[in-house]
């Protein structure tokens, strides 16, 4: 910002961002209530973020992931399915995410569930899905979106827009409305095998509740609290 001063500067921001800040809620979290596997734990917690969170996309999560060289990249993806095998999403293999899991195949989720104080972290690593399973969930998306899969080059520099909506055109008249559209063999799932699964309940004072479930080498889980 070359010619302006620190006072012209400030006056810029519009928002005192050292003076933003919410108490969060008095309930918390304890070891006590925590479910058997935090497979258990993440359904009961999802469960009300779907019905009482008043969240837009409650299965929205950060996916974070990191190339050979370390360098790490962060976007948001929809969450598709999850049991005790894991976590499920889907995207492009050619996609940067894609790239960066065939180099290095360890991933973190992120739920923000904010209006709720409540985040969960997923650390684990990411396998690619069988092609039956991507099939089963291909066909259960919207027609367009399907379309979609195949229109966009994900992660590639494009034209404009005009290039991409015309490459959606050729494809809706090539599979109308009705007609089934094969899966590409560029696009399909990845599901994440937790090690660690941090459940992360909002308190007053930032004395929140962390509690971490950490995979035991011989099976099962044990449960860590973390200092806030």
């Amino acid at each position: 910002m070359a010619g302006v001063t620190d006072r012209e500067a400030d006056s810029a921001v519009p928002f005192d961002l050292a003076s933003m800040r919410k108490q969060y809620r008095a309930e918390g979290l304890s070891e006590t209530e925590l479910a058997a596997t935090p497979v258990e734990q993440f359904a009961r917690w999802f469960k009300q973020a779907a019905t009482e969170g008043g969240l837009f996309e409650p299965n929205a999560m950060v996916v974070s992931t990191a190339d050979a060289e370390g360098r790490p990249t962060s976007r948001t993806v929809l969450l598709k399915h999850f049991d005790e095998q894991g976590f499920v999403f889907y995207t492009n293999y050619d996609s940067r995410k894609a790239r960066d899991l065939a180099e290095n195949p360890y991933v973190s989720l992120l739920f923000p569930w904010h209006p709720m104080a409540r985040q969960v972290i997923v650390s684990g690593v990411a396998r690619r899905t069988g092609r039956d399973e991507t099939a089963a969930y291909f066909r259960t998306r919207p027609h367009g979106s399907r379309l979609g899969a195949w229109a966009s080059v994900q992660s590639a520099v494009v034209a404009g827009r005009d290039a991409l909506d015309s490459a959606y055109a050729e494809l809706a008249a090539r599979y109308p409305e009705g007609e089934q559209v094969p899966v590409p063999p560029h696009w399909g799932g990845f599901r994440v095998v937790p090690r660690a699964v941090e459940f992360w309940q909002g308190r007053e004072n930032r004395l929140h509740d962390r509690l971490r479930y950490v995979a035991e080498a011989g099976g099962g889980w044990r449960v860590e609290r973390l200092g806030p």
